[in-house]
């Protein structure tokens, strides 16, 4: 009997949200007072519509956050509850190293794929191994977890949770991931683990102050199965404007696999925000997060943020759109799905 492997698109029916809770041991140590406010804002929005699973090697915060969410959430009569996890991180970024989630003859399969902080560009031990804590402490019930030897980040990876990938050659097929694997194998890999037939490789597009050699989930993004939503740089004199452009050529060439072309949708080009030492950051509105009867936007302090919670509430007419400021997320050069990991249904109790 063939065994029929799906990989689920984001707006699929989920059980929880993942949160890797930040703490002075991270490279947020001299940023707290302004970081984690933005993880609490995430927390209650999530909270709002689902269950809520934070990990965080503090325990003495991590008990506060149970209690305090927990009160939040009776107190507004919302049907999200948090389970908490003491467990050591190199950092917070939990789209990256947390499980990815594949349907198996119709029941979950938490896959467990190796984090190396995108080509060994930080320290990643407590991150590789959170998976295997979070499991062992019981947080994914009796789902399995199969540990996949390759290289592979969440947000470098889109599903239209119909066989199709959407992801970029930058990120993939970058030598310090997986350099034994060139492109034919890699695709032959993802077709087995993820049991995807079409994968969708844009060959342009990057932010400046990206860390990850080009995520799609910054870049370019599925909204329904006909639909994705982009980056777009109307700016002729900004330096993303040939690469964005060339992105936008590509995604205009890409078919569905009955043939026809994608619905496209540009999203707004934030205004350029820099850091203190006059770097750029990388904000962008691609970087969503789709919950159960919601969207989690982010949004940066800058005029176009109201263009594109209109956008939002356009392509996602049936679904609340919630902004959340996350310029200080930036300060490290992620966003809020960069952030958030979603546990599809039939995992978490």
């Amino acid at each position: 009997m063939t065994t029929k492997r799906v990989l689920p698109a984001e707006w699929a029916n989920q059980s929880a949200v993942m949160l890797t809770w930040p703490h002075p041991g991270t490279d947020w140590a001299g940023l707290m007072e302004e970081v984690e406010p933005v993880f609490v804002n995430i927390a209650q929005a999530v909270l709002r519509y689902e269950h809520l699973v934070i990990s965080c090697e503090y325990v003495a915060r991590l008990q506060e956050l149970e209690r305090d969410l927990n009160r939040y959430a009776e107190e507004n009569s919302l049907p999200g509850r948090v389970k908490t996890v003491p467990a050591p991180a190199n950092d917070t970024w939990a789209r990256d190293h947390g499980p990815i989630t594949i349907i198996t003859d119709d029941k979950p399969t938490l896959l467990d794929f190796r984090f190396n902080a995108w080509g060994g560009k930080f320290p990643s031990e407590k991150d590789d191994a959170l998976n295997s804590n979070l499991l062992n402490a019981g947080v994914f019930g009796t789902t399995t977890m199969q540990q996949i030897d390759f290289v592979l980040e969440g947000g470098s990876i889109e599903s239209d949770g119909q066989g199709t990938l959407l992801t970029t050659s930058e990120c993939l097929l970058t030598p310090s991931r997986n350099p034994a694997m060139d492109r034919t194998a890699i695709e032959q890999l993802l077709s087995d683990v993820l049991g995807v037939g079409r994968i969708l490789w844009l060959n342009h597009g990057y932010l400046a102050g990206d860390d990850t050699d080009s995520h799609i989930d910054t870049l370019a993004r599925f909204c329904a199965p006909d639909h994705i939503c982009y980056v777009a740089c109307p700016d002729v004199a900004d330096e993303h404007y040939s690469a964005l452009a060339a992105m936008e050529e590509e995604l205009q060439e890409f078919r569905q696999a009955d043939g026809s072309a994608y619905k496209l949708t540009p999203l707004p080009w934030p205004e350029a925000i820099h850091d203190e030492d006059h770097e750029r950051l990388p904000a962008t509105y691609a970087n969503f997060l789709i919950i159960n009867g919601a969207v989690l936007l982010p949004v940066y302090g800058v005029a176009q943020d109201q263009d594109a919670i209109a956008i939002m509430r356009d392509i996602f007419p049936s679904r609340d759109i919630v902004p959340i400021d996350c310029r200080p997320l930036i300060r490290q050069h992620g966003s809020l799905h960069c952030v958030t990991m979603q546990i599809p249904a039939g995992v978490v109790s």
